[in-house]
């Protein structure tokens, strides 16, 4: 039996890492996506250890381009995706009045637009088949922006605008949207540890019942 294809971009050491390790303790082989090629082989290497098949791809999601050739290389090495999570960010410090146009336009890219592309790269497919699943990291600043980072509260108001738009298209498809709007910052052994924000991840997918879960202390 063939196993699920998970592919993961802005894979990194906290929440990407932990949902590779959740996905393939159950049977899917992941392929990391991101800008630094040395970063990728450690995080490889470390999913090795846990016996879960793992392949990389450089890419840079600000790149439109980029992203397209990625896919172009997983559909032709490792098969067609069958769940797409988007976690890459870019975290700049700057409040409003402070935040050049040039730095949000450079942020958007990554934050909301790198998250267009790669959903386009997988749509097709999904929608021809009838199933699929994207996921996509949000964060809390969302709901509630942070004047300090401006640019990132922007981001992922756009993304999270995305994710839910973009449920309301391929519901009637049988393709799943989801996010986690993750309230804080991840570190391990608190309450926002990344193995325990994977499980909420691995529970939207199998449950597929609601777009978002907020991943925050109350």
């Amino acid at each position: 039996m063939s196993k699920s294809l998970l592919v993961i971009i802005g894979a990194g050491p906290g929440v990407s890492a932990a949902v590779a390790r959740k996905f393939g303790a159950n049977s899917f082989k992941i392929v990391l996506v991101a800008r630094n090629q040395t970063s990728l082989d450690a995080l490889a290497r470390e999913l090795r250890d846990h016996s879960i098949e793992v392949f990389t791809v450089s890419a840079d999601a600000s790149k439109s381009e980029s992203v397209a050739q990625a896919f172009g290389v997983i559909r032709e090495q490792y098969g067609t995706p069958d769940v797409l999570l988007y976690n890459a960010a870019v975290i700049s410090r700057a409040t409003v009045s402070a935040l050049e146009e040039e730095q949000l336009i450079e942020d958007f890219k990554v934050n909301v637009v790198g998250a267009l592309t790669s959903v386009k790269q997988v749509v097709p497919d999904f929608v021809k088949r009838k199933d699929g699943a994207i996921l996509i990291t949000g964060g809390g600043l969302a709901l509630y922006p942070n004047a300090d980072y401006s640019s990132l509260s922007i981001g992922k108001a756009g993304v999270r605008s995305l994710a839910y738009s973009l449920a309301q298209e391929l519901k009637p498809h049988n393709v799943y949207v989801g996010t986690v709007t993750i309230g804080g910052y991840v570190s391990k052994g608190t309450f926002y540890d990344p193995d325990d924000i994977a499980e909420r991840y691995w529970q939207l997918y199998q449950a597929r019942d609601e777009v978002e879960y907020i991943f925050a202390e109350s």
